[in-house]
C-alpha cells in the first residue's frame, strides 16, 4: 500500500507506542485505512447516487408529506442501502474465512428482507410480512434466475452448471414449499369438518376476522375459528425444524460437500487453474462498523415504508398484495439482482444459480421460520398457513425451476419461461 493511502493519525507515534496500538485496532498491517474503505464503500457503485433519497425519507415521514412520496422516498432511499449492507458483508467475509464468512452471509444476506419483515410484524402488518417475504422467493427463482438465463447467452449458446449442487439447492427449496402446503390443507380440511351451528353466524364471524386481521388486503395470515391454535402449533413447530435443517444444509455447503459448490477453474489439459484471492478493500473493523450503521438506517427506512404502505395503496388503489409481493421484493434485492444477472452474462452461471436459489432458500428455510418465531416472542400470531393461491404460485415456481435445472444447462428459452410464469402470477396479484 502506498504511503499516500496511509491515514497519519493511524500510523503510529514516533515517541511512543500509543498510536500503533489504535493502529494495530482499526487497521491491521497491510490492511487499507479508513479513508480508504469509505472511499470504496461509497463510491464504488452508481447505486449509491440514490442515498440522496435516505434524509428525504427521514424528513418526508417526520413532516407527514403526502403518502405517496413517503412510500416513493423510503422505497428509493432502500436500493443503495441493500447495496452497501451487501458490500460491507462481502467485505468482512474475505476476512473471516470460508466458514465464518458463509454464516456471516447467511445472517446478512438477506438483512434487508428481515428489517422490513421485523418493521412490519411490530406494526401488526402480518399479511405484509407474508406477501413481501413470498415475492422474495418469486423474484429470486423467477425473475432473477430467469433474466440471468437469457443473459447467459451473450457469450455461449448453452450454459454448464454443476447440476448436483444444484438439485440439492432446490431439492431443499421443494422442502420448504411443502411446508407451506401442510398448513393450507391442515387449515382447509379443520374448517371443512368443523360443522356450524349457524352458517350466517359463522359466515359474518369469519368475514369480520379477515377485516380485523387484514385491512382489507385479500387473505387471512391468522384465520379465525378451528384452525387457529392448531396453525400456531404447527407454524411455530415447523419453523424450529426448518432453522434446524438449514444449519445442516449450511454444513452441507460449507464443510462436509464444500466441493460441490465449489468449480474450479481448468485449463484445455484438465489442470486446475490456480485463482488469485481477492483482496479486500476495505479494514475489517470499518467492515463491521459500517454494517452496524448501515442495518441501523436500513431498520429506519424500512419502518417508514412500512408505515406508509397502508394509506398509499388506499389512495393510489394500489393492491397491498401487489406492493408486498412485487414492488417490496424488487427493491430489497434490487442490488443483488444486478450482481446475478451480471455474473451470468461473464458465464459464472454456479455463481448466478448460487445468488438466485440460494437466497430463495434463505428466505424460506431461515427468514420465514426466524420471523415466525419472532413473532412469537412479541405476540404477533404470524404462521406459516398462505393463502391457497399465494401457495400455488409457489409450487408450480419451485417445480418450474426444478424441471429445468435437472439437466445441469440453461439456455435463454428456459429463461422466458421462468420470466413469463413471474409476469402472469404479478398481473394476478395486481387484480386480486
Amino acid at each position: 500500500m502506498s504511503p499516500s493511502e496511509r491515514s497519519p493519525l493511524l500510523d503510529g507515534h514516533p515517541n511512543g507506542h500509543s498510536g500503533s496500538r489504535i493502529s494495530s485496532f482499526f487497521k491491521a498491517e497491510g490492511e487499507p485505512t479508513w479513508v480508504g474503505s469509505l472511499r470504496f464503500l461509497f463510491f464504488s457503485s452508481y447505486f449509491n447516487l440514490f442515498l440522496v433519497f435516505v434524509p428525504l425519507s427521514v424528513i418526508s415521514h417526520h413532516l407527514n408529506w403526502d403518502a405517496g412520496l413517503r412510500f416513493a422516498f423510503s422505497f428509493l432511499a432502500i436500493v443503495p442501502l441493500a447495496k452497501l449492507l451487501g458490500e460491507s458483508t462481502e467485505q468482512l467475509s474475505m476476512k473471516l474465512g470460508e466458514t465464518l464468512g458463509g454464516l456471516l452471509n447467511a445472517s446478512f444476506g438477506n438483512a434487508v428482507e428481515i428489517i422490513v419483515g421485523v418493521a412490519a410484524l411490530v406494526q401488526g402488518e402480518l399479511r405484509i410480512v407474508q406477501t413481501s417475504m413470498l415475492g422474495s422467493i418469486l423474484s429470486n427463482l423467477l425473475l432473477v434466475l430467469g433474466m440471468s438465463f437469457v443473459s447467459g447467452q451473450a457469450y455461449k449458446p448453452e450454459n454448464v452448471f454443476q447440476e448436483t449442487a444444484a438439485q440439492t439447492s432446490s431439492s431443499l427449496m421443494t422442502l420448504a414449499c411443502f411446508t407451506l402446503v401442510i398448513p393450507a390443507a391442515y387449515h382447509s380440511a379443520k374448517e371443512a369438518n368443523h360443522p356450524p351451528f349457524n352458517k350466517h353466524v359463522d359466515d359474518a364471524l369469519s368475514i369480520l376476522s379477515n377485516l380485523n386481521s387484514t385491512k382489507g388486503d385479500g387473505g387471512p395470515p391468522a384465520p379465525g375459528g378451528q384452525s387457529e391454535p392448531g396453525l400456531l402449533v404447527i407454524s411455530r413447530f415447523t419453523s424450529i425444524l426448518l432453522l434446524l435443517v438449514y444449519t445442516a444444509y449450511l454444513y452441507f455447503q460449507l464443510g462436509s460437500h464444500a466441493d460441490l459448490f465449489t468449480k474450479k477453474k481448468v485449463d484445455e489439459h484438465g489442470e486446475p487453474i490456480e485463482e488469485e484471492e481477492e483482496e479486500p478493500s476495505m479494514s475489517m473493523v470499518s467492515a463491521a462498523i459500517s454494517l452496524l450503521a448501515i442495518t441501523v438506517v436500513t431498520s429506519f427506512c424500512a419502518d417508514y415504508l412500512v408505515a406508509s404502505i397502508e394509506e398509499t395503496a388506499e389512495k393510489y388503489h394500489i393492491p397491498k398484495p401487489f406492493i408486498g409481493v412485487v414492488l417490496i421484493p424488487l427493491v430489497s434485492n434490487a442490488a443483488e439482482h444486478v450482481t446475478a444477472v451480471w455474473m451470468a452474462a461473464k458465464g459464472k452461471m454456479d455463481l448466478t444459480i448460487g445468488i438466485a436459489v440460494g437466497s430463495s432458500i434463505q428466505i424460506a428455510v431461515f427468514v420465514i421460520p426466524l420471523l415466525v418465531l419472532v413473532g412469537w416472542g412479541i405476540h404477533q400470531p404470524l404462521t406459516l398457513y398462505f393463502s391457497d393461491f399465494e401457495t400455488v404460485s409457489l409450487f408450480v415456481s419451485v417445480l418450474l425451476v426444478n424441471l429445468l435445472v435437472q439437466d445441469g444447462k440453461s439456455n435463454y428459452m428456459e429463461g422466458i419461461m421462468l420470466i413469463t410464469l413471474y409476469l402472469v402470477i404479478g398481473a394476478a396479484f395486481w387484480v386480486s
